[in-house]
């Protein structure tokens, strides 16, 4: 199967990985990064340009286009690919605004009947102050538009909350989910879907759960402390209601579904949807996937699921760790050498997934063609590593991170760590 991979991030390094795994497989990617490079094809297209991204899939006769961030989903592109001809993995305009706007995406909840947290629009800031009062604190403020996974502000200092809030224009203010958060995809053809495992991201950036919200700061699987049948519960309750009215609103939902959940006292309640995987949540999961992802995404991206298997995932466990840049998440350093990868890249069961990385010539006497690998963006490299157990995955990823080094480096240093399930993100401190 020849698949394209639209996006430079390290979804889409670990997308790609996995997708190339398959027997005879062929991956594109645009316009990719220096990881990607090792087993794809790269091309300089611009991955909001629809009807060249099309033109692109047409060209290298592409039998389905997986779109990996949500900005070119929310744009439409996925709309482009599909008016081509080809196969496509990723929702509409329509279908993307689950999460191109958190207001829609509470009317969809609302209106299928979806476990959630109570929840206000706000877009003065008396409507903000009333919202925050009736809720208490801790006090939940989300920007209703894209802010690449660094919308949401959760804290007790009120001045805080109406700051963002103010910041944002509108915004969606929740009632606070006291409980562990999850990471549920699910893989949609309109009407069916799969789960993949469940898997736990940390979100803050530093360690115990401190300090600003990030993109993700690292994640693994399987969470044994989590209910054992909580992915088919998510199915029934979240992931099939929500098919089912976007269905009901003519705009179905083809592509991943990503439920953010905390596991509270009630049960199962969604934080928020996501129209894609998430980063780097969806790492980990992938490395114990054990099926065929390109299989199962064309499926779905054609509307059969049913004629595939349920995907089958290993007994083993996998922990990543993310890698930042100085100043993240307000800001990012770029241009610093960063060494080791190789190294890193060569312990048993460990891949290191680009992120925000680029190639740049630096010419030294001996060798006028020397390159250096740099560091390109806030979140810069991920390590992946898979185990026996979360602690044998957990001791591969930290042993290869160590081995990494460049200029302001951020890491965690709990990610995976005892207690398992802690509630990472929901504790406010």
């Amino acid at each position: 199967m020849k698949t394209l991979v639209i996006g430079t991030g390290g979804r889409e390094h670990a997308l790609a990985l996995k997708l190339a795994s398959d027997e005879g497989a062929e991956v594109h990617a645009a316009p990719g990064n220096p990881g990607i490079k090792a087993v794809a094809t790269l091309h300089d297209v611009d991955p909001m340009d629809g009807a060249a991204v099309a033109a692109l899939a047409r060209q290298l006769g592409a039998d389905l286009v997986v779109i990996g961030p949500e900005a070119p989903l929310v744009a439409g592109v996925a709309d482009a690919v599909r008016a081509a001809g080809i196969a496509v993995f990723g929702p509409s305009k329509a279908g993307a605004q689950l999460e191109g706007s958190k207001v829609f995406s509470k009317e969809v909840m609302a209106a299928a009947g979806v476990p959630t947290a109570g929840s206000r629009v706000a877009t003065t800031p008396e409507e903000a102050a009333a919202a925050l009062d009736e809720f208490g604190a801790p006090y939940v403020v989300k920007d209703d538009a894209l802010a690449a996974g660094k919308g949401v502000v959760v804290t007790r200092d009120r001045d805080e909350a109406l700051a963002h809030a103010a910041s944002c224009g509108r915004v969606v203010i929740e009632e606070f989910l006291d409980g562990p958060e999850v990471s549920l995809f699910a893989i949609c053809d309109g009407e069916r879907a799969y789960a993949l495992q469940p898997a736990q991201d940390f979100k803050r950036i530093f360690d115990g759960g401190r300090g600003p919200n990030t993109g993700g700061m690292g994640s693994y699987t399987p969470l044994s402390w989590a209910q054992p049948d909580l992915a088919e519960v998510v199915l029934a309750q979240v992931v099939r209601p929500t098919l089912a009215e976007m269905n009901k609103r003519g705009t179905p939902f083809v592509g991943c579904l990503y439920v953010g959940l905390a596991l509270t006292a009630k049960g199962p309640r969604v934080i928020e949807f996501n129209c894609r995987f998430g980063d780097p949540d969806i790492q980990p999961v992938l490395a114990v996937l054990e099926s065929s992802l390109g299989e199962l995404l064309l499926a779905a991206a054609e509307g059969r699921l049913e004629t595939v298997a349920a995907p089958m995932f290993s007994a083993d466990a996998a922990v990543t760790v993310v890698l930042a840049s100085e100043g993240y998440p307000e800001s990012s350093s770029k241009g610093d050498v960063i060494r080791g990868v190789g190294n890193a890249n060569g312990v048993n069961d460990v891949d290191v997934i680009h992120a925000g990385t680029a190639i740049i010539a630096a010419p030294e006497e001996n060798d006028p063609d020397h390159k250096h690998l740099v560091t390109a963006g806030g979140r810069v490299l991920a390590v992946r590593a898979r185990g026996y157990d979360v602690e044998d995955a957990r001791t591969r990823a930290y042993a290869a991170a160590d081995l990494i080094s460049f200029r302001g480096m951020q890491r965690r240093s709990d990610i995976a760590a005892e207690p398992l399930g802690v509630v990472e993100g929901a504790s406010v401190l």
